[in-house]
């Protein structure tokens, strides 16, 4: 047959112990009718029924299809069929007899496209409607409508192409092939090549090359020897610096905030991961339903490349509510209002409220209340800083203490890198609580210093990375005259192994120290340590695991260490499981002495959502205290750590 070109340019069409359930919703119920069927949405995720409204087809034609691929292997089968729309939509029917045709031609370039995929240029479709050749049938078909239409589809796949000839040209001729996957009796897929091609422009692109692209994409098929000979041309134009940037799309956010926080500045050299992060960064202020950033298709005369940031704002003000229950602490009740853009500059608002332990207790003032104020203003000062302020109020009763606390924080949070952000500033307590030692009253001026490193690839369901915190709390206690410092630090871990990483181990460490705090009893209540619960040892009642005097009274620890062990295993895509293990010791030295150690275990459910997964975690304690808990049920969104 000699050679031939495929194509005239290649290309594609391509708490406590009990059992916890809780509910969160801002406008997350969703019920919907379509037509005659009924569908119930909860947090965006379809429980039954149609999510799709019927669509009314003028003049409906309904067919059948057969799709014979011949001799071929499976993998090659399956990648046909799920080409086929013909197979997909074969429930569905079509506009009018042309509707079919057009169905049919349409499937036929796409059947080509996947053969072309699997570097089967010798491949040969073809289809019959009614018995007739489709390229036979006149430009305004009419079939019988007393049954459906037959729809006849025969792919022969041909041999498997390889490389012959490799001609790379402009810039790109300086380069080795091989380092993009081509090299002479390799893969010749459409796949392959097209990767090759974008590859070469990303790597130009990251040398500050913001017009490199392809101009040229040949491939011609040897059918005499099986072989491609390809021709590719990529130019990766001059380097240039970021240029003007401007802003279109915002109506109430401030459009010089935006170029600022986007940190796209004007003489900055070009970088398609620094606009990906400018992407992601802006995005991330919840001020915007979208946000694409573009570049001009030519330079300025000064040399630069300029670019325009899109935005389109999202709803600023918003608000919801939640409700949860437990067989311990009975029902308990949130809800909050926010406001994502006060000023103008993606400053945010948020108020909320709690109360808990309605139905265990009759007595109002047993009830635990929290309510707070919050502020955030990002870009404060620096593009990577962000000042953040809040009022608190809280009343707690857990089986330890009864404390009512007015908390009142400012501070500063700085990113140093795309991993790495130290925060500081001030916080004001004052704390009114009884426990073991008999009732008192703590104002406390603290400091609190953090810095966090985080490389996590996902946030609520990471498979690899870790993130690691250390934070120290300065604090004088003004009524007890008392100087101390807390010091806590944590490691988390994750790592997947298996096909497709279906098993992700996760660990995390997690240690504290009360230094120079002397009388613990000078030390307010909630800022001793305790473990036990949902976020710290598994299996024992909340705030359960800590220093007990010798009338069995919780005192609270000066250290503590705690450690966790999880094996998630994914089962299908949205359902796994987890086995875990959690151990914690606190102590009454001001460093950890393991005197007394408690360990966990149990086993989770996990159900994978758009938003995180859904946890459902059973685990018993394993030494178990005199009349304490004998198991914990703990619900939640995203991994325990």
């Amino acid at each position: 047959m000699g050679k031939r070109r495929t194509g005239p340019r290649f290309g594609i069409a391509y708490r406590r112990t009990g059992t916890l359930l809780a509910v969160a919703a801002a406008t997350a119920f969703s019920p919907a009718l379509v037509d005659d069927a009924f569908a119930f949405k909860l947090f965006g995720i379809n429980l039954f029924g149609s999510d799709e409204p019927t669509e009314q087809v003028i003049d409906p034609v309904r067919y059948t299809v057969t799709l014979d691929t011949g001799n071929a292997a499976d993998d090659l089968k399956k990648a046909l069929d799920n080409s086929s729309m013909l197979l997909s939509d074969k429930d569905k029917p079509v506009s009018g007899d042309l509707g079919v045709v057009i169905k049919a031609r349409d499937d036929r370039d796409r059947l080509l496209a996947a053969l072309y995929e699997q570097a089967r240029y010798g491949g040969v479709v073809s289809v019959t409607i009614n018995g007739t050749d489709l390229d036979a049938l006149p430009p305004n078909p009419t079939f019988p409508r007393t049954k459906p239409v037959a729809v006849a589809v025969r792919v022969q796949p041909g041999p498997v192409f390889k490389l012959g000839k490799i001609v790379l040209q402009g810039d790109a001729a300086h380069v080795d092939p091989a380092k993009y996957g081509l090299v002479r009796g390799g893969n010749a897929s459409t796949i392959a090549i097209l990767k090759a091609g974008d590859q070469m422009v990303a790597d130009f692109r990251r040398e500050g090359r913001p017009l490199a692209k392809v101009v040229q994409r040949d491939v011609i098929a040897d059918h005499d020897t099986n072989e491609v000979e390809l021709t590719l041309k990529v130019v990766g134009g001059p380097v240039a610096p970021i240029g003007n940037v401007g802003v279109t799309g915002q109506k109430s956010v401030d459009p010089d905030f935006i170029r600022r926080y986007s940190r796209l500045n004007e003489g900055k050299p070009y970088s398609p991961e620094e606009l990906r992060k400018a992407s992601d960064r802006l995005r991330k202020l919840g001020v915007f339903s979208s946000v694409t950033i573009r570049e001009a298709d030519q330079l300025a005369p000064n040399g630069t490349i300029p670019m325009t940031i899109e935005v389109s704002e999202g709803k600023q003000r918003y608000f919801g509510f939640g409700a949860q229950y437990s067989t311990i602490d009975g029902f308990g009740l949130q809800g909050y209002w926010g406001h994502r853009n006060l000023f103008g500059q993606a400053e945010s608002l948020r108020i909320e409220g709690s109360v808990s332990r309605l139905g265990e207790t009759t007595n109002i003032g047993d009830l635990d209340y929290g309510a707070g104020i919050l502020f955030s203003k990002p870009g404060a000062f620096f593009p990577a800083a962000t000042f953040n302020a809040s009022l608190r109020a809280k009343t707690e009763h857990p089986d330890t203490y009864d404390a009512s606390t007015i908390t009142a924080d400012a501070g500063l949070t700085y990113e140093i890198t795309d991993y790495d952000t130290v925060s500081g500033g001030g916080q004001v307590q004052y704390e009114d609580s009884t426990d073991a030692f008999g009732d008192h009253r703590y104002l406390t001026t603290s400091i609190p210093l953090s810095y966090v490193r985080d490389t996590r690839d996902n946030k609520l369901d990471p498979h690899e990375g870790y993130r690691a915190t250390v934070d120290l709390k300065p604090s004088y206690e003004a009524m007890h005259s008392t100087f101390f410092t807390s010091a806590e630090g944590s490691i988390s871990g994750y790592k997947a192994i298996g096909p497709n990483d279906n098993v992700v181990f996760a660990g995390k460490l997690s240690a504290g120290s009360l230094l120079g705090a002397g009388d613990l009893q000078n030390v307010p209540t909630t800022r001793r340590f305790y473990a036990g619960g949902g976020g710290s040892v598994r299996g024992y009642g909340y705030q359960e695991i800590t220093v007990y005097n010798a009338n069995g009274d919780a005192v609270g620890g000066s250290s503590y260490v705690t450690a966790s062990l999880e094996a998630r295993i994914r089962i299908t895509d949205t359902i796994g499981i987890v086995p875990f293990v959690d151990a914690g010791s606190v102590t009454a030295s001001t460093f950890p002495d393991f005197s007394d150690i408690r360990v966990g275990t149990g086993v989770g459910l996990r159900y994978a959502t758009p938003f995180g997964p859904i946890r459902l975690d059973v685990a018993v304690p394993l030494n178990k205290y005199a009349g304490g808990s004998d198991y914990g049920i703990y619900a939640g969104i995203g991994q325990a750590f």
